[in-house]
């Protein structure tokens, strides 16, 4: 049963007495406007705006949509994508982000994981350092990151920031709010952003706090690697509290057999904070297999210091390698062994087999195998060492919302929001249908101060989707990353049809969504 309410609210009561003409009526579909009761009735839309919601709108539209045994809700909002690189694309195709829009997916975030350029104006497309204007096919927004400013100013070097570098990070990541910057990012795994010390975290932070921005981050330990996840769960919300800015846990979970299970004391931790006045939220993707980089799992970060090229000066001489190969063996151990990691991006000859397939072929052990792969490239590789009881009990929280982290190679790019709804809502009922829309949109709306995205109501911008419940489902895997999802009949991006009867319309009505910086004192980008 969709559970439908018997009324409408009387914000979404018809606008006018009389009939009225719209460009759009999206007619007779199951409605989920966001965290309200669903109800049938019809959206209707004029120009980029939803005018009305309700039930029989009365008016002359240009073209009505049929939805009936459809649910039709608010296009989804993805807070962790890695979908920078499709949005800058010199090919058109490439920057309509298909693998979303299949999904329904209409606003996403890049530049998480610290990885977001300081160069936010040319980054959204706006004002004189904009460049040539490219149309995109989803709303998008960026943080700036932690990890670029650091490279840029200090390199890949294990060592603290000087007075004036510090300073010099301080006025790029001020320069990057004034630009409309959603926050700070923060990749405090990953070397080089693992050589920095909480205090030049909390610093940085700060100045993105004066303007109004959150701060987002992978934090320093998911595992069991160094300060473990609970320390590292304290370690954020130290830094939020210090910095006093709101805090986000990017793709919130416990990886790795030695913290399988610690979801509770995470939750518990988190919402301590919260009962003392902190902001806290988080967002999650529904898979058992993270993403990262063959390096970022296996390595040490001393093994990092100075970059790849030292990296591998390090692992090709005999002596420093007998010095890395227990911790590699470790490291191989918490993440489920050499069967739990897939190589899913790199040599050909790699890509799509598990380390200890590779092992096997070449006859070697698995850490060795690891360095071969090395060696010819830095890989991506799928890592499954999440715990269903962990990310179920991290999804029923009111402050998780949904994401994909999308990567390539990884189907979490092509299917995240797909595979949520068809696994955690209908075959594991994990959560509710209601429960499932309000994660994937006002909820991310409200966290992130989208005005006007993430709801169906007169006023809000007309980004909208309807699929059919019995065919929404994901078609990409592990083995298939790369397969559009089933089931998203229709897309509308700022009124404008992206998907149409199930197919891509080729338009590309997106819209950069930068913050609007808090201090009076900014340049205008």
């Amino acid at each position: 049963s969709l559970g439908l309410a018997a009324t409408v609210h009387a914000a979404d009561a018809p606008i006018a007495a009389k009939p009225v003409k719209f460009d759009v009526v999206i007619k007779g579909g199951t409605i989920y406007p966001g965290d309200a009761a669903p109800f049938r009735g019809d959206v209707a839309i004029s120009g980029d705006r939803i005018v009305y919601v309700g039930p029989n709108a009365r008016g002359r539209a240009a073209k009505v949509i049929d939805a009936q045994g459809l649910i039709v809700a608010p296009g989804f909002i993805d807070p962790h994508t890695h979908a920078g690189d499709a949005l800058a694309s010199s090919d058109p195709a490439a920057r309509l982000v298909l693998p979303f829009l299949t999904q329904g997916v209409t606003t996403a975030f890049i530049g998480v994981d610290g990885g977001g350029s300081a160069e936010i104006a040319k980054t959204l497309g706006i004002g004189s350092a904009a460049g040539a204007k490219r149309d995109q096919g989803i709303n998008f927004a960026s943080y700036v990151g932690f990890g670029a400013i650091r490279s840029a100013v200090i390199g890949n070097a294990n060592r603290a920031p000087t007075s004036a570098e510090l300073e010099q990070m301080k006025r790029l990541v001020g320069k990057a709010m004034c630009e409309g910057a959603l926050g700070l990012s923060t990749g405090l795994f990953y070397a080089p952003q693992s050589f920095a010390k909480r205090d030049e975290v909390v610093a940085l932070a700060s100045v993105a706090a004066r303007n109004g921005g959150i701060y987002d981050s992978h934090i320093r330990d998911e595992a069991s690697y160094s300060i473990g996840l609970l320390g590292a769960v304290d370690e954020t919300l130290a830094i939020g509290r210090e910095a006093d800015i709101p805090v986000h846990f990017a793709h919130i979970k416990a990886l790795g057999v030695d913290v399988a299970g610690l979801a509770p004391a995470v939750i518990a931790k988190i919402e301590a904070a919260q009962a003392a006045g902190q902001t806290v939220t988080a967002d999650q993707y529904p898979w058992s297999a993270s993403g990262t980089r063959l390096s970022a799992a296996l390595m040490p970060r001393w093994a990092q210091d100075g970059g790849r090229e030292a990296m591998l000066e390090r692992i090709n001489d005999p002596v420093t390698m007998d010095k890395l190969r227990p911790e590699i063996v470790d490291n191989l151990r918490r993440r489920g062994g050499a069967s739990a990691i897939l190589i899913t991006s790199g040599p050909p000859r790699f890509s799509g087999k598990t380390l200890q397939t590779i092992a096997r072929e070449l006859n070697i052990d698995p850490v060795d195998a690891a360095m071969a792969v090395l060696r010819q490239d830095e890989v991506g590789i799928a890592s499954f060492n999440q715990n269903e009881n962990d990310i179920a009990a991290f999804m029923r929280r009111p402050w998780v919302v949904t994401s994909s982290d999308a990567s390539e190679g990884h189907p979490r790019y092509y299917a995240s929001f797909a595979r949520k709804y068809a696994i955690y809502v209908q075959q594991r009922k994990v959560i509710d249908l209601r429960t499932f829309i309000a994660a994937s949109t006002i909820r991310t709306a409200r966290m992130f101060g989208l005005d006007g995205r993430g709801e169906l109501k007169a006023g809000a911008f007309a980004d909208v989707i309807a699929f059919d419940p019995a065919r929404f489902a994901p078609r990409a895997d592990y083995a298939h990353p790369a397969l559009f999802s089933d089931g998203m009949k229709l897309v509308i991006v700022n009124g404008q049809f992206a998907i149409e009867n199930a197919s891509p319309t080729g338009e590309a009505a997106g819209r950069p969504l930068p913050r609007t910086p808090k201090l009076a004192s900014c340049p205008v980008p």
